[in-house]
């Protein structure tokens, strides 16, 4: 019976895909499952390389580099800013020039490039500078020195930019759209996709941290280039198996074509049923699915309106597209505006979920096991958070999602921005037990007439606020991820994927400037400086607590946007599973 049950949903992901006009129809041979090994295999690796390289490097540049703590925490936010926003470049020219395959080779090849020159940075002496004995007066990196390191840094963008964006949509390729067994299989590839690469996270937060601090820093950036070599062997080995969607051309000049001619026709009347009365072309080989009518943004329907002057091919389409739009290119646009407002939520939920300081609180906490000698790595506390998520994420798939979809009866158990909202919910729960947490360790170091650099705290006591994180992840994260790849139209999915990188992006940047300024401002107050070199100095604590201000306002907002924004193809704001319809010229195997 298991059998037949597979052949049977082998046969529906292979049925034909018929085209918009239902004209003609091919069979296209979705592989689905079978070739998640080579795209999570990618991904994977490259979050192996990426993070065992970036999670560590707090501790590389300060120890390796002899950085302060405050300019290697904002080259790393610059660093991440950079990279993240990267990825709507790599979006950009894979969406309109290169497609989505083609971009992830040659990012996979600049990143393994980009790890193997951070490598170099320590095994060879005059990469670095000379090390730094506890006492003695530490020289900086020179000029050349960090002209190699930011090489490193440069590669890994170009590979990040291109390799994020582009990774999860690919997968999502694999699936086909048109049958039950498609949908559910994306459906539950967002959820598996984040478990896969947090599980890979947790490798390289454990294992390799805890080489790169204990045994060696040579070997500990090896490792993470030989993962990356391995992640560019196992993408390429699936080639033949890939479905390949070609790019249509710039998505963006459609956006702009709207808006031009929506502010040439802002003087004319809207007819009274826009739905019929409005330029309705639908392109023959568009990937994008057909969108109702919508009220929202109704100032761009204008640019629908055909005017006397406006001159129409025999095809049906518009002889000038910047004197003329149709009205799905311009709820194409409204999907984008729509989903603009809800993006900059994810700035605060960043800096609310992030905690960039718990490297150093668990630097001046007691990290040993118990009574043994062994000490948990400090950058390896990263880890607990995605504990939380793989703990969670199963659950979630597996037995909650079932059990909400039989009382809600949607298919998701809740919609997208419920998940999304709960996320940023824990985000303030987590600042304020922060904290708590914070208080305390610096109370224990401070107690007695002979207070302490290391606080006799266990770092143990970081956990709840860290595993608070992942589940705000396993909430909002995944829940970004998959608005994203859902309402935006379909031609700019890449894009859609590189907005929640770019939301982090700004995040580092906000919270970069954030940092300077409490610094500054904290400096010379009669409480001290809220963030100095060392912690016990300073009240950590009150920053998390305006953490968790900023995150109250942050959900105060998004409240507001959820109660506004209506779900791509539905006016009425419940979520149209219609999924797109593609020719398959529109496809390569």
């Amino acid at each position: 019976m298991e059998k037949n049950e597979k052949e049977n949903m082998k046969m529906e992901d292979e049925k034909p895909v018929v085209d918009a006009n239902d004209e003609e129809t091919e069979k296209i041979n979705y592989r689905g499952i079978k070739v998640m090994p080579f795209i999570i295999g990618n991904e994977t690796f490259e979050k192996l390389g990426a993070i065992g390289t970036l999670s560590n490097l707090q501790v590389y540049l300060t120890t390796v580099f002899n950085m302060s703590r405050l300019s290697a925490t904002t080259l790393l936010n610059v660093f991440n800013g950079t990279t993240n926003i990267a990825t709507l470049v790599g979006a950009y020219l894979c969406d309109t020039y290169f497609g989505r395959y083609k971009t992830l080779g040659f990012a996979s090849i600049a990143s393994l490039l980009g790890l193997l020159v951070i490598t170099l940075t320590a095994v060879f002496k005059n990469l670095h500078p000379p090390h730094c004995s506890p006492g003695e007066k530490c020289i900086g990196p020179d000029a050349g020195q960090m002209a190699f390191l930011i090489l490193g840094f440069a590669l890994m963008i170009i590979g990040a930019g291109g390799i994020r964006p582009c990774n999860l949509a690919f997968g999502v390729d694999q699936f086909n759209p048109k049958t039950e067994s498609g949908k559910r299989g994306i459906d539950s590839f967002f959820n598996w996709y984040y478990f896969t690469i947090t599980f890979a996270q947790i490798i390289s937060l454990t294992l390799v941290v805890y080489v790169q601090s204990n045994i060696s820093w040579s070997i500990g950036l090896a490792i993470p280039a030989v993962c990356m070599f391995l992640s560019c062997f196992l993408y390429f080995v699936g080639t033949k198996m890939y479905v390949k969607v070609k790019p249509e051309g710039s998505p963006m000049t459609s956006l702009v074509q709207v808006m031009v001619v929506a502010a040439k026709k802002r003087k004319l009347k809207l007819p009274e049923e826009p739905s019929i009365s409005l330029f309705n072309y639908v392109p023959p080989k568009s990937i994008n699915s057909r969108l109702s009518h919508t009220e929202q943004f109704s100032f761009l329907d204008k640019a629908a309106i055909i005017t006397p002057e406006d001159n129409i091919k025999p095809d049906g389409s518009a002889v000038n597209p910047w004197t003329l739009c149709s009205i799905q290119q311009v709820e194409a646009a409204k999907c984008v505006m729509r989903v603009l407002p809800v993006s900059l939520t994810a700035i605060f939920y960043h800096i609310g979920v992030q905690q960039q300081y718990i490297v150093f609180q668990a630097l001046q906490s007691n990290r040993h096991l118990g009574n043994t000698n062994f000490q948990i790595p400090a950058a390896s506390y990263v880890v607990f958070p995605m504990i939380g998520l793989t703990l969670w994420v199963p659950l979630y798939d597996r037995i909650i999602v079932p059990f909400l979809r039989k009382i809600t009866k949607k298919e998701q158990g809740i919609t997208i921005l419920q998940r999304m909202g709960i996320g940023i919910f824990i985000t303030i729960l987590e600042s304020l037990v922060g904290a708590i947490v914070e208080q305390k360790r610096r109370t224990l170091a401070l107690k007695g007439p002979n207070p302490v650099s290391t606080s006799p705290m266990s770092a143990l006591w970081l956990v709840p606020q860290l595993a608070l994180g992942g589940l705000a992840e396993a909430f909002n994260a995944i829940g970004q991820i998959e608005f994203y790849y859902k309402q935006f139209p379909e031609n700019m999915r890449s894009i859609g994927g590189a907005f929640f990188f770019c939301g982090n992006a700004v995040s580092s940047y906000v919270y970069s400037f954030l940092i300077s300024v409490v610094h500054r401002m904290t400096e010379g107050a009669p409480t001290g400086n809220w963030l100095p070199e060392d912690l016990n100095k300073g009240r950590l604590d009150y920053f998390y607590y305006l953490v968790a201000v900023l995150c109250v306002l942050n959900f105060g907002y998004f409240l507001a946007c959820a109660s506004w924004y209506r779900y791509k193809g539905s006016e009425d704001g419940s979520v149209s599973m219609e999924m797109e319809t593609r020719k398959p010229e529109q496809y390569s195997v």
